[in-house]
This record gives C-alpha cells, structure tokens and sequence, in this order.
C-alpha cells in the first residue's frame, strides 16, 4: 500500500526529504571548462523578499534569452542543460551563484582552454544587467595532463604568470592549482588536474574549490567593518578613560566627602551615555556582518578538510594559504567583536557607578533638604507657642473686661461691689482657665492626627 500521499504523512515530510537533494553536484568528466560568478544582492535590496525577486528576475532574463522555461519564485536551485552550456544556479542568502559548464575537446592545452570558456556564449547584455555585485568571478579548467613533478609546478607557474602558487593533492586522485588572484580579465583562475579522478569526484570537488572561493570573499566583507570600527574604538576607549581619570581626580580632590551632583556629576553622567549610544549604534552595525563572517570562515574550513590535501613539494596547500591569509583578518574581526563587547560592559560598569554616585549624592541633598524643614518646623513650633502666650495673654484680657463689665452692671444695681477689686481677683483664675482650655485642645488635636495616620 502507497502511503505517500496519505494524510498520515507530515506536511513537511517530503520537502524536507528533498532537501539533501536539492543541491547536487555537477557531473563533469575532463576536458571541461566552467564560469563561476557570484552575485551579492543584499547591498542592493533591504527586504529578503525583494532580494529574492530580483535574483530570480535575473536567471529568468537569461532563461528567456534562450526560449527557456524559468523555474519558479520558490526554487533555489536550477540546473539546465542548453546544449552549448550547462548551467547551475544556486540561490543563498545574500548571494546567488551561477556555474556555467561546457565540455572541451581532447588534447587542448590549458591556455586555451581559458581563452574558450562557456562564459563566451553568454550575452553581453545580460551580464550588464545583472542585478547585484559580482564577488566571485573564476574560470575552472578541468584536465588531465601527463605533467608531472618539477615539469608540472614550473607549466603552472609559467601559466598563473610566475606568481605565488598554491596546489595539492586533493581526494587521493586529483590536484588543484591556483594563486587566488584576479586576473587582468577580472576572473581568478582555477586548474584542476585529473589523475585518477572515481565517478562524480571531479564535481564534488570543483565544487568544493568554488565554495572555498566564494565563502572566502564572503567572509573577507567583515574586514572592512573590522577596520572601519577600530579608529572608533579607540576614540570611544580614549574617551571613557578621560572620564573615569575625572571622577578620580575629583574624589582625591573631595577626600572622603562626595561632590554636589550639580558639580560635574550630571554633565559626566551625560557624556558616558552618549558613549553607551554610540556604542551600541557600532555593535548594531557590525554585529550581522561580522557573525555572517564567522559562518562563512567555518564553511570554508570544512571544506577545506574535505579536500583532504597532500602537500605537493615546494608548493603551499589551500589550507596553509587560508590560514596565513584568512585566519588573520577573520581574527581581526573575532578580535573588533570580542572589544566592543568589553568596552560596551566596561560603559556599562562606568555608568552604573557614577549613576551610584550621583544617586548617594541626591540622598544626602534630600537628607539635608530633611534637615533644613525640620528646623524650619522647630522654629515654627516656638513661634507658635509664642502666638500661643499671646492668645492666652488677649482671650484673658477680653474675658477679664467681661468680668469687669458685669462688676459694673451689678455696682448699678445696687450690689455692693467693687468691679475693678472682683476683676484682679479673678484675672489668675481666667488666665489659668484659658492656658488649660487651649492645652487640653491642643492634646486633643494630636491624638486625632496620629489616629488618622495610624488608620493609614
């Protein structure tokens, strides 16, 4: 019973299965020529959307240049055969690839076979229209020759032009030679030589040899940033190490005692911030490019291995090459990462502790603010005891003309007394009378304020 088509199978199963497929090797046979170039998009289109439209929108220019059907806008992978040419397209992130593969006659020697390579029954007009920046562009001559040992290293470097020559033994039944230069053409120049190559080996590894190429310039586009953001780096250093010998100085100025935060304190804690904004804008600006680097460098060591060089005598591996040409700069880059990352902690470190500062220094501001209203309420408290004599002293006045009035009034009515001799009896009593009444509500008073603040 078939089961592919059956609701049991997950909705990814079968993409997902493809997947290892999808990206096979050319199977090529010497004598062959190949065009590689490699298309960069991403400086060109921010969407990811865009970026692959227009790269789809330049391999169907040339699909339809040749009355080809293109494949469609979810694909990324393409291979055709268009009889004079074969022809691999492969879509990544930030680039698109495009191998051209022809087959060439036997005998032919490698100079020539430059000179016919598939890129010649390519219309001009479409490589004019290409949408994004060639990063890569190599011709790959794929041959046997009956060279060998010293005739064979002084043919390629008559060939490459007496420069500095790169070769290995690779995949116990070939060799690679190169010097990874570009060429008075525009394209680098890559020799593979068919020893004893098995089925399929030479496209595994012109394949490998290609991807060396392309993730090696990849990963070059980090050094820029990396070289760009040193000098800013040193400045923002320079600069945070100004400030942090301030804020010594001031504290042996100030001994044990903390500055006002008016003094000095707010303008630095402005300035570390704008050192922590401008770092930040750097980490944000390199950190794609430089962790795309880094993915790139790995993928290109692997490949590397998966070359698995022998050494040709007098002549330097691939591996050996990169790592005295790649590694440094990708470590220029690892190194650029790794400063921003501690300068950003070390702003950071800075800025949390002045931000202490200041903040011990507002709270022993507000402590004397404290301070100062407490005495201002002290002083308050004797002046309203002192208001309060006086209202005992005037109630006791007013009430002792009552008394004095009422003494006269009885005097007229024939009572037998004395108003004034009845008023200073009675004047201690009345200001007694008043200094307890007032004291008795002001206890009264106080008791409700700290009921009503309990209650809160």
């Amino acid at each position: 019973m078939s089961i592919i088509y059956s609701s049991l199978n997950h909705p990814l199963r079968v993409p997902l299965a493809a997947e290892v497929h999808s990206r096979p090797f050319l199977r090529l046979a010497a004598p062959e020529s190949l065009t590689h170039l490699a298309v960069y998009t991403r400086a060109d289109t921010n969407a990811l959307s865009e970026q692959t439209v227009a790269q789809h929108q330049t391999l169907l220019a040339l699909c339809t240049h040749f009355g080809v059907a293109a494949p469609g806008i979810e694909a990324k992978y393409f291979f055709y055969d268009f009889g004079r040419f074969r022809l691999k397209w492969e879509c990544h992130t930030e680039f698109s690839t495009y191998t051209f593969a022809q087959s060439q006659e036997d005998g032919l020697d490698i100079d020539t076979a430059f000179e016919q390579v598939p890129l010649c029954h390519i219309p001009q007009q479409w490589l004019l229209g290409l949408q994004g920046k060639i990063m890569v562009a190599a011709h790959v001559v794929l041959g046997k020759s009956t060279a060998t040992g010293d005739e064979l290293v002084s043919d390629m470097r008559r060939m490459f032009g007496g420069n500095m020559l790169v070769g290995s033994h690779t995949l116990q039944g070939g060799e690679v030679w190169t010097d990874f230069l570009i060429q008075s053409d525009g394209f680098s120049r890559f020799v593979v030589r068919d020893v004893s190559f098995h089925e399929q080996q030479a496209g595994r590894l012109i394949q490998r040899v290609l991807e060396i190429e392309t993730y090696r310039m990849m990963a070059l586009l980090g050094l820029p940033h990396a070289q760009h953001s040193a000098p800013i780096l040193n400045e923002i250093e320079g600069e945070l190490a100004m400030l942090t010998a301030n804020m010594v100085d001031t504290d042996q100025a100030q001994g044990n005692a903390l500055p006002d935060a008016d003094d000095g304190e707010q303008a630095l804690l402005h300035k570390i911030t704008g050192l922590a904004a401008r770092i930040e804008k750097l980490s944000l600006d390199n950190s794609y490019r430089f962790s795309a680097s880094h993915a790139y460098f790995r993928l290109v060591r692997a490949r590397i291995d998966e070359l698995r060089e022998t050494r040709i005598e007098g002549v330097p591996t691939v591996g050996e090459f990169m790592d005295r040409r790649l590694t440094p700069a990708m470590s220029t880059c690892e190194s650029i990462a790794r400063r921003q990352e501690a300068l950003a902690e070390r702003i950071a470190h800075t800025n949390d502790l002045l931000r202490t500062r200041v903040g011990i220094v507002q709270e022993q501001q507000n402590r004397k603010i404290l301070q100062s209203m407490n005495m201002r309420a002290a002083q308050q408290l004797r002046l309203q005891q002192a208001v309060e004599g006086l209202s005992v002293v005037a109630i006791s006045y007013y009430m002792a003309g009552l008394f004095n009035y009422a003494g006269k009034a009885l005097k007229a009515s024939g009572w037998p007394v004395n108003p004034d001799i009845v008023t200073g009896i009675l004047l201690p009593v009345i200001a007694a009378g008043v200094w307890l009444g007032l004291r008795k509500m002001h206890q009264s008073i106080g008791r409700d304020n700290i009921g009503a603040v309990k209650q809160h």
